[in-house]
């Protein structure tokens, strides 16, 4: 039963998860790591593998009969809980040296996102949220913005937008972007601990995996935010967009079918 007492253990179990995992991706930072090119074309290092590991350590502890999903194992075992897992969302940056890179830990339950933990240890923020608990970053309460309207003071950040460049939604986004005042790319986890403290209005990725995401849709949830895909879609294992924001400019964005 998810109890409130239930979230918050899992919530703290998390949190102990990533503090872990920050002291294992700090030992490797900026050393002269091996980097392994997989599949997907995406890197992967020592780092990310003891990371993970690390965290699953922790979780198995207190949830050995979970299952997990985790970027560089996979999915292993059958559970109505499922932790989502990106030991290090943003290895391109970890490898180049320059900290835009968190550790991503979600829980979902019966394909629900019922908590998150996005650490960004090297940047210095922890952001946090529980269903029903309200978002938080290094402990102190966030809120989006009041945002109603796209004017001059609006701020859209853009991530991995290559598919919706191919496509008619491309011109949908360039006619956005003109009703904004301020265009960034800021990317990863960053725009989306921007968004949930109000900082920045709308996020918009067209090339996302579920892992880069999972735990960062409670964090802008808990905050008062909306966070779907770009055809307004709730979340689930095989999501590959998003459109995030406050509520009003989330509704007018979804009204313009980028996808």
């Amino acid at each position: 039963m998810l109890t409130e007492s239930f979230l918050d253990e899992a919530l703290a179990v998390a949190q102990r998860a990533a503090t872990a995992a920050s002291a294992v991706i700090t030992r490797h930072y900026r050393s002269n790591l091996t980097v392994e090119i997989k599949a997907d074309a995406t890197p992967v290092t020592i780092a990310d593998r003891e990371a993970e590991a690390t965290i699953k350590q922790v979780l198995r502890a207190t949830y050995p009969d979970h299952a997990f999903y985790g970027e560089e194992e996979g999915r292993e075992g059958e559970s109505d809980f499922v932790w989502l897992i990106d030991p290090i969302d943003g290895t391109r940056s970890f490898v180049r040296g320059y900290p835009m890179f968190s550790t991503q830990i979600a829980l979902m339950h019966r394909d629900e996102l019922v908590l998150g933990v996005s650490n960004a240890s090297e940047f210095g923020e922890m952001a946090w949220a529980r269903r029903g608990g309200g978002a938080f970053l290094n402990g102190t309460p966030i809120r989006v913005a009041a945002t109603n309207e796209f004017d001059a003071q609006t701020a859209l950040s853009i991530g991995n937008v290559k598919t919706l460049s191919r496509g008619a939604g491309w011109n949908t986004l360039a006619s956005l972007i003109q009703r904004c005042g301020r265009t960034r790319g800021y990317g990863d986890f960053y725009h989306y601990h921007l968004l949930a403290r109000g900082c920045i209005d709308l996020v918009i990725e067209s090339d996302v995996n579920i892992l880069d995401i999972a735990a960062l849709a409670p964090i802008v949830r808990e905050a008062g935010g909306m966070f779907t895909d770009l055809r307004g879609a709730e979340l689930n294992l095989a999501t590959t967009s998003v459109l995030a924001g406050t509520p009003a400019l989330h509704a007018q964005a979804l009204a313009m079918h980028l996808l």
